[in-house]
């Protein structure tokens, strides 16, 4: 038999459990004031960019609140392209795009995938990202992919973002993030070159990102 002492006690924890969640539920959500991210450098580390758009039907389904979509050239000629899609936190934090899915879709096989660390260069630990090498037609396709919130927190896979998103929303009422992806396309001989190029990149970008994330209020 439940105890009168052990029934109150129940009682005030569930009041107090659903007062917390309402409070939780009715609480604005905040909306992006400043998406900043457009502000990027465009020269980085001797790479010099150009803006490049994708067809209308691309946005509507990424439905970003921000993107950046950049071609990065150096003086050799070598290309790297820079995709960030932002989504505040009313849109949810973050984007269901999967490049795994993508690039299938799209005629890429891929051909080699995991987790590659990578460091900023003005920071002496290092953050675990996503590494893709896709082929089609004798070309491949070299990435660096990864979520990021909260401007400074890298983190390689959804699970680990929702559950940032979670206590971001929680603790302070904002859950905001980024889709992130530095890329190129080479032939054969050249994917063991790329890849190091990109991962130098996404380094540089890492930095840079904090600087420039969107403000919400």
């Amino acid at each position: 038999m439940i105890s009168a002492k052990t029934f109150i006690i129940s009682v005030v924890g569930m009041l107090v459990t659903v007062t917390i969640v309402a409070l939780f539920a009715i609480r604005p959500k905040p909306v992006v004031v400043r998406t900043n991210l457009e502000y990027l450098p465009k020269e980085i580390s001797g790479y010099a960019a150009m803006d490049d758009t994708f067809p209308e039907s691309v946005y509507r389904e990424l439905n970003a609140d921000e993107h950046v979509y950049r071609h990065y050239r150096s003086g050799d000629g070598s290309q790297l392209d820079l995709y960030v899609g932002y989504y505040g936190t009313a849109k949810g934090g973050r984007t269901g795009h999967n490049p795994y899915a993508c690039l299938p879709g799209a005629g890429w096989a891929i051909v080699d995938s995991g987790k590659v660390r990578i460091r900023q260069p003005s920071q002496s630990s290092d953050v675990e990202v996503n590494y893709v090498q896709a082929r089609r037609d004798g070309v491949n396709t070299v990435m660096v992919h990864w979520y990021q919130t909260a401007g400074t927190t890298v983190m390689s896979t959804g699970i680990q973002q929702n559950i940032e998103r979670f206590w971001g929303r929680l603790l302070h009422n904002r859950n905001d993030g980024a889709f992130v992806q530095v890329s190129t396309r080479v032939s054969d001989d050249q994917v063991a070159n790329a890849g190091t190029k990109v991962r130098n990149f996404a380094g540089l970008v890492l930095q840079l990102l904090p600087e420039y994330w969107p403000v919400e209020k």
